[in-house]
């Protein structure tokens, strides 16, 4: 048997990361092997993915040679910030920057960098159809990741740009599940009108990363956006009603009174929410379910989702 190729794999217990490992795990017989990068090699989680047979490593995103120690010898590496750790666009923008020079000192052969739209390009700074956010971006979590694309490019690294959608996951792990609406009955809350919204399986993440390092070179370069449905906050209240047995409408808030919600990032998400009503077309285009389906067969709609994962969904009560 050929030796197997190491997909060096960051934030590795987090959620991307997490269902790269698990999704190149279950591939026995694909020919890559899973480096887990973590700052925590001794966390629960990374304990987890070692006895699970993963390789765990221990890296610091904002440790540029820590980076490349852990990228050294892999034949991939998949890329991915987390802003909600720290709420700063320049951090993640650091780190890319980081993740880049690691990666072209090690020699990588293929990169997964999980980026989104610089929604600046539709919305400019002077536009006041949205707020400005930081002095200088209107969606800092879609902003910063979009800048950030030019490291992987000017660091000449064969890099797969992956646009990832809404985490059905968020409704466990977020707090972006349906909430008590005081007459028996559920809300969710989901600032986008009548407008679809891309979402996915966090499962379904990696399992499409892991068909992108399997197609090589064929996808590098490329800008490849994934979805498992396309569902307005209506249609997504209806499934949730049928999956809970429970009644579930839509709280159609606009962007605006969402921003006044006061919960940290409150104003960021208005504005995601805010541009994936405004410009759902493109939104949505970029991000085809049926060539995602393409990466992955086992692709699951929000119901498949809901049926393995409803009784997991806090309600707040």
């Amino acid at each position: 048997m050929a030796e197997q190729k190491i997909i060096a794999v960051v934030g590795a217990t987090g959620a991307q990361g997490g269902g790269l490992v698990r999704a190149i795990l279950a591939d026995r017989a694909g020919g890559f092997a899973a480096r887990a990068i973590t700052r925590k090699p001794d966390s629960d989680k990374a304990r987890a993915l070692a006895a699970a047979g993963a390789e765990v490593v221990a890296a610091d995103l904002d440790d540029e040679a820590s980076l490349a120690r852990a990228f050294g010898g892999a034949h991939g590496a998949f890329c991915v910030t987390n802003f909600w750790e720290h709420f700063s666009p320049e951090k993640e923008q650091a780190q890319a920057r980081n993740m880049a020079a690691a990666a072209k000192a090690a020699g990588v052969k293929h990169v997964i960098w999980s980026t989104l739209e610089d929604t600046r390009r539709w919305i400019p700074l002077d536009d006041d159809r949205m707020p400005t956010l930081m002095g200088r971006y209107k969606v800092p979590h879609f902003d910063g990741k979009g800048e950030a694309d030019a490291f992987f490019t000017a660091a000449g690294v064969p890099t797969t740009f992956l646009l990832t959608s809404f985490y059905w996951d968020n409704l466990i792990h977020f707090g972006s599940g349906p909430t008590p609406a005081g007459d028996g009955r559920l809300a969710f809350t989901l600032p986008t009108g009548d407008a679809p919204l891309p979402g996915i399986a966090v499962e379904d993440i990696g399992k499409c990363a892991l068909a992108i390092f399997r197609r090589g070179a064929e996808t590098v370069g490329r800008r490849i956006g994934i979805a498992g449905e396309h569902l307005t906050g209506a249609q997504m209240a209806a499934a949730l009603s049928r999956a809970l047995g429970r009644e579930v409408f839509h709280n159609a808030a606009t962007p605006e009174q969402y921003r006044g919600f006061g919960f940290p990032g409150a104003d960021d998400l208005a504005n995601m929410y805010q541009f994936n009503r405004d410009f759902a077309g493109e939104f949505c285009a970029a991000r085809s379910v049926a060539a995602t389906r393409a990466l992955n067969p086992e692709l699951q709609s929000f119901d498949d989702w809901l049926a393995r994962n409803a009784a997991r969904i806090p309600l707040g009560e």
